[in-house]
């Protein structure tokens, strides 16, 4: 079959969007071939678990999954009892993103929070925690945050440890969205451990189809006291791959070297020189730090209109016209430079035809 899009074709709109690193599709091609014993009994998911525990310490145990939302559903399940809750950010992707699977399926509720930046606090997440006892409301019994959050914010080691403390006094567990986790390494310039493990984190969804996967992710359980029943949940869940060495040879090619990082590295490069590129713009208005590979901007009416002529990008918020604009591993400074004259001209279009409304 030949390509059925146009290959040269970059957009802003999701990481997503990004096909897979050609690292990971050698990987593939790699693991191909022969016979390998099914439901994660091959020799790329045994490796799988070395490879984690190298990043995550010698407890860890991952679960290869296809997506984020088995992820993150998995992950709550394991470490709640039908009764628990959990407290997230008000736009956390648990919350607006994944059509209340964690509810729906997990049977879980999410007691929201609303957050200027995307960020919980031990102070906010305790807006939610109470009612220990009282039948009459689910029981707190879990955090959830999102590294890096979905306004593009990164939690410092520091932050991470005071909502781990904070939860852990409070007898409620931590679960960390790592969607982005690699990203959020590369701006805290520390190893994935430090930010995770060390800092009081109980399990991980972390991800790989935004970092140049084709499909599949992780749940990482790094306190094995907090999680049960996972072997069982993933098949209940529809989330065990029969062929999983597909699955797992992608994230030990991700993870073995530094392609985890490099990848990451370089989508947060290409927002930095986006926001650069944009920020003296007049009419523009940048919303959030640019501390990963996300940036936030409003928009002047009809401008976003215009630009999606030519660019894939996603509103935000389109009440006030935030928009937000997404890179990726192989987005390049050539297309940044594009659509950021674009950006330009749009705008300067848009301030000339002012004084004639």
């Amino acid at each position: 079959m030949t390509s059925l899009h146009d290959t040269s074709s970059r957009g802003f709109a999701s990481d997503n969007y990004a096909g897979a690193h050609p690292e990971i599709l050698q990987a593939l091609s790699d693991a191909n071939g022969g016979h390998q014993t099914s439901y994660g009994g091959d020799a790329y998911t045994a490796r799988l678990q070395e490879v984690m525990r190298a990043h995550f310490g010698e407890q860890a145990e991952a679960f290869a999954v296809f997506n984020g939302t088995g992820a993150n559903v998995l992950s709550l399940q394991s470490i709640l009892p039908r009764w628990g809750a959990v407290i997230c950010s008000a736009n956390a992707h648990i919350h607006l993103d994944e059509n209340a699977a964690p509810e729906r399926i997990a049977g879980l509720k999410l007691l929201t929070v609303a957050v200027p930046d995307g960020k919980l606090t031990p102070a906010l997440i305790d807006t939610e925690a109470w009612g220990w006892g009282d039948e009459h409301r689910a029981q707190p019994l879990a955090v959830s945050i999102t590294q890096t959050s979905e306004l593009g914010t990164a939690y410092t080691v520091s932050q991470v440890r005071a909502i781990a403390d904070h939860a852990h006094a409070r007898g409620m567990k931590l679960h960390m969205d790592g969607a982005r986790l690699a990203n959020a390494a590369a701006t805290l310039d520390v190893p994935l451990r430090e930010f995770t493990t060390d800092a009081g984190v109980d399990i991980v969804s972390f991800g790989g189809t935004k970092n140049g996967l084709l499909f599949g992710e992780a749940v990482v359980v790094l306190n094995p006291e907090v999680s049960e029943g996972l072997h069982f949940l993933r098949k209940i869940n529809m989330q065990l791959a029969s062929k999983m060495r597909f699955v797992s040879a992608q994230l030990v090619a991700l993870l073995e070297g530094d392609l985890w990082l490099r990848s990451a590295q370089h989508a947060n490069a290409m927002a930095q020189r986006l926001r650069a590129a944009v920020s003296d713009i007049d009419g523009l208005t940048i919303t959030q730090p640019t501390e990963a590979n996300a940036v936030f901007a409003i928009l002047p009416t009809g401008v976003a209109e215009s630009l999606r002529r030519e660019f894939r990008f996603y509103d935000w918020n389109a009440a006030t016209g935030e928009v937000r604009w997404m890179c990726a591993f192989d987005t390049v400074a050539a297309d940044v430079d594009r659509f950021a004259d674009a950006v330009r001209r749009e705008m300067v279009a848009t301030r000339a035809l002012s004084p004639a409304q």
